[in-house]
């Protein structure tokens, strides 16, 4: 936002904020209460008229996204409340009203970030109280409360102003810290100790269903900061969380949180929910996004967008030992090496499907995993792989869960509960198939 020069008279800070539609409940209460609200309008046009505005730099509060609207549906609500964590986002308002500098606000954001993530780590660990009736493998808790948190950034107007770029720069901050993209640390002298890099996503498909757990996300939170114990020795696991949005792959929040990992691992796998009963090892990405609306219920369709675009592949291709991983018994749902691709032949104009890979010059449509976001994070954390030169000698790519599934008489969004027997079971056992995945692919890799 451009900054203008002060006027000589200038106005103190005011404590007075409009309500709107677009403000969070939490500050929509505080000054929605009989006589606050009179006593703030009259205070607010006295100033008015007897100051200038002081700065034209700072912000106000935007509206909540598509994504943060949501969180006022009865599932989110419930998710929350028989979890525990419905308390994140007050308590995170509170931290915030406290802060008298941007500095402040900063380290308190990043702080509360970071808390929450090792919070619901925690919970699905098995470490604390459980804060509810809800299965600890949950990854719902973090989602929902996460939103609570940023929409509370993005509707809070300090008495210090706010410029947009500083309050996109709380977000950005709030992002990483909550999803555990920057605590990727390893434990140092660990000699002997192998490192294995997992990612997950966020619930998706929301207008569809609200109800929705991503199996990859529960599986990010139970693997975090794990040992894996292999027959050449221990293998740490760390993890992070990415959300479900075409804009901020465009920004680089793969490669930001991955550059500074991949030289020092021994084997990565992203990880996201696929097909129907069954795990894919995706043997090629394409470098095509196919428009699916993302959970801003935003699609883009083109070229994924890179740096060096001029040098930029149509394919890359994992480096994981698929073939030990299909061999294995690794769980009860089957696991395939996925070799289909969709391209344009090169010469041709038209999209054919390619079940043995992609042919030499071909323009990519799909890859294995297909033209969503799974399919962008493979092909960006690849290509990353290839541009830092580790090649083949670092093991890598895209695994596919099963679709997490509700129990038979649990399927209608509409009647629906949040949780059953059945969902929990199937989360476990894919949680579990993906550490066993995990565990053959660091020992054939390694051994």
């Amino acid at each position: 936002m451009s900054q203008t020069s002060q006027t000589s008279t200038t106005c103190p800070a005011s404590p007075i904020s409009p309500i709107s539609p677009a403000s969070p409940p939490s500050l929509r209460a505080r000054l929605g209460r009989p006589g606050v609200r009179g006593a703030a309008v009259g205070l607010a046009a006295l100033l008015a008229g007897l100051c200038a505005p002081a700065s034209a730099s700072a912000s106000s509060a935007a509206a909540p996204t598509v994504e943060e609207q949501r969180l006022d549906r009865a599932v989110p609500q419930e998710i929350l409340r028989r979890s525990g964590f419905d308390a994140v986002a007050p308590e995170f308002e509170r931290a915030l009203d406290g802060a008298r500098s941007y500095a402040q606000a900063e380290r308190i954001v990043v702080r509360q970030g970071a808390r929450l993530w090792t919070r619901a780590v925690d919970r699905a660990q098995g470490r604390g109280p459980a804060g509810g009736d809800l299965s600890r493998d949950d990854d719902r808790p973090l989602y929902w409360a996460r939103l609570g948190m940023t929409r509370e950034v993005r509707g809070w107007e300090p008495e210090f102003g706010l410029s947009d770029r500083q309050r996109d720069a709380l977000l950005g901050k709030l992002e990483r810290s909550s999803r555990g993209q920057d605590s990727l640390r390893y434990p140092r002298g660990g000699k002997g100790v192998k490192r294995i890099l997992v990612t997950g996503f966020d619930p998706f498909t929301l207008d569809r269903d609200v109800r929705i757990s991503n199996p990859s996300g529960a599986t990010a939170l139970a693997l975090d900061g794990t040992v894996i114990r292999t027959a050449d020795g221990p293998a740490r696991v760390e993890t992070a969380v990415f959300p479900v949005r075409w804009q901020d792959f465009a920004d680089g929040t793969v490669e930001r949180t991955l550059r500074r990992q991949l030289p020092r691992v021994d084997l990565f796998t992203t990880v996201s929910q696929g097909r129907v009963g069954r795990f894919d090892i995706e043997r090629t990405n394409g470098a095509w996004r196919g428009g699916f609306a993302d959970n801003d219920t935003i699609g883009r369709t083109g070229t994924i967008p890179v740096a060096d675009p001029a040098t930029q592949p149509q394919w890359t291709t994992t480096t994981l030992p698929y073939a030990d991983i299909v061999a294995a018994n690794t769980g009860r749902f089957p696991v395939y090496d996925n070799t289909s691709v969709t391209e344009i032949p090169a010469g041709g104009t038209a999209a054919v499907v390619r079940p043995d890979g992609p042919t030499p010059g071909s323009t990519a449509r799909a890859g294995g995993g297909g033209d969503y976001l799974s399919n962008e994070i493979a092909y960006r954390a690849t290509l990353l792989r290839d541009r830092l030169g580790l090649g083949s000698s670092l093991p890598g790519g895209h695994v596919h869960t099963p679709v997490l599934q509700f129990g038979a008489g649990n399927t209608d969004p509409a009647t629906g509960t949040v949780t059953d027997a059945e969902f929990v079971r199937n989360r476990l056992d894919i949680i579990a198939q993906v550490r066993a995945i995990v565990t053959v692919a660091i020992s054939r890799s390694t051994g």
